[in-house]
Parts: structure tokens; sequence; C-alpha cells
């Protein structure tokens, strides 16, 4: 027998080799991990899901996600900031993300924009903090005032957007816009009414009038028509006029102040005194 023949028959029964993975040896896996950081750090994601990067390439990538599963990049928590109005399960519905998947298979760009679909998201962002955490950043819309058009109401932002269209019965005490264009122009009313905290309290209502100026409703049933222009200044006017002559308090309906000079007062109609003709006597 030769030595050739034994070196053969020697080997036979022998286990075979374990074949280990090219990213799990020990040398591979510290360059993967300065490479996962360094793809994920420069957009290399972005990159490959361009459209132009070969098949080949697309296969190494996903290969690479999961590799870097096994060596810790995967998703271990979620950090929220900012969320107060928005449910933790609508958000988090949104996102679509695991316990345990790939980190650096989530799409942060999707993920934007599905939370900035929620109806209290102003504004979002999403980051991952290698190994295993990402990060949303939201920025809910604040309430305003509620929208009546065309007996429907609406909870309307500091930006004239529809927040939410159910559920306002805790909103009730905001105040109550009404017409087609009131939304958009409620934040600018709201800033000339602040100006005078003590009248501002007694506003119930305020309707839009033909997409220019303003018609208040007051306590009391009291309506102020404010002028087109130079409305802050017709407001501060009606202010000193409560203070000096107790306006509000008097038996009054409508206060006009489209005039610059003047104040116009109207009062209730009084009631129809009806006259009995007395029978004559025959």
């Amino acid at each position: 027998m030769s030595i050739k023949a034994k070196a053969k028959t020697s080997k036979r029964g022998q286990p075979r080799r374990r074949v280990v993975p090219f990213w799990r040896h020990r040398h591979v896996r510290p360059a993967l991990i300065v490479l996962l950081i360094a793809l994920a750090a420069g957009g290399g994601w972005r990159v490959w899901q361009s459209g132009w990067v070969p098949a080949t390439i697309v296969k190494a990538k996903w290969a690479l996600i999961a590799a870097s599963a096994e060596v810790g990049f995967k998703v271990n928590e979620i950090l929220v900031v900012g969320r107060s109005e928005t449910r933790q399960k609508d958000l988090l519905k949104a996102v679509q993300l695991a316990r345990g998947a790939p980190i650096l298979a989530f799409d942060l760009g999707a993920a934007k924009k599905r939370i900035e679909a929620l109806p209290w998201i102003k504004k979002a962002s999403v980051e991952r903090m290698l190994p295993d955490t990402v990060l949303l950043n939201v920025e809910e819309r604040q309430p305003l005032v509620l929208w009546q058009n065309k007996g429907v109401f609406a909870l309307i932002d500091t930006d004239g957007e529809v927040i939410l269209r159910k559920g306002l019965e805790r909103f009730s005490d905001l105040l109550v816009v009404v017409g087609a264009d009131a939304p958009e122009h409620a934040a600018k009313l709201l800033q000339v009414l602040s100006s005078e905290p003590d009248l501002l309290h007694m506003v119930k209502a305020a309707v839009r009038v033909g997409g220019r100026r303003w018609n208040l409703r007051l306590t009391g049933d009291i309506d102020v028509r404010l002028p087109e222009e130079n409305t802050a200044a017709a407001w501060t006017r009606l202010a000193e006029y409560e203070k000096t002559h107790r306006v509000l308090e008097r038996d009054v309906r409508i206060l006009d102040l489209r005039l610059p000079d003047r104040l116009i007062v109207r009062k209730p109609p009084r009631p129809a005194v009806r006259v009995r003709a007395k029978r004559q006597e025959t």
C-alpha cells in the first residue's frame, strides 16, 4: 500500500470540518461591525436602495443585514420623545417595528411618513441609535379653536389644520369659529383677542363675515362687529370703553366698532305694546 493510500485511509471515518460563515470569523467580525456603523451613518443603505445597484450587491446587503443582527445590531428598545396626545399603541402600529428585528433593515423614511400621518403628529424624526435602539422624536399639534362649518365641528390647530372631527367633548371650552375660511385666520384673531384678557374670557364664538372680517358673540348674547382693518386697535378701544363706561353691563345687543372714531351701540328692540280699545258702552 502506497503512502497516499494510507493517508486517504486514515482520514476515513473522521467528522467533517465545520464550515464557518465568513462573517463569524474572529478577524472578520470587528471589521463587519465597523462597516455596518459606517454604512448606517453615511446613508449606505439608501445608496443600495436607489435602484442602480446590481442585484448581486442587493443580495449582499441583505446578507450583511442578517449578519448584523447576529452580532447585536437588532432592535431592543424604542424611545419616544414628545408624545402627549398620541396613543402609544397607535404610534407603535405606525412604526411597524418588532423587537429583535435587524435595526439596519428598518426603513426610517417610510416610518417617518406613517408617523406623520397620525392625527396629532405635526412633525417627526426617526433615528437609529446603534446598536439596538430606535429614537422617535415627535412634535404634536397644538389645539387652538373649534371650527363649525355646515353644522359639523372639528378641532383646529395653530396652523389652521384639522386635528380631529370626533371625540371633541373635552375641548368644549375652546373658542368656536364659524365660516369656510375661519381656520386659516383663527390664529391671528386669537392673537388680537389675547391682547385684552378681560374681554377674551367673554368671547364665546367668532363668525367670519364675507371672508374679510369677524363678528364676535360675547357672554350675554352681545354681538361685536370688528372692522376689516385695524382690528387690534378696535378691540383695544372696546376694552377702554368697558373700563370707562361699562358698556357690556348695559342692555345692549350690538356693539359696532367698524368706524374708527366711534362706537355704535344698538339696544334690543322693545316689545310691542298692544293697545286694546275699550268697548264703548251703549
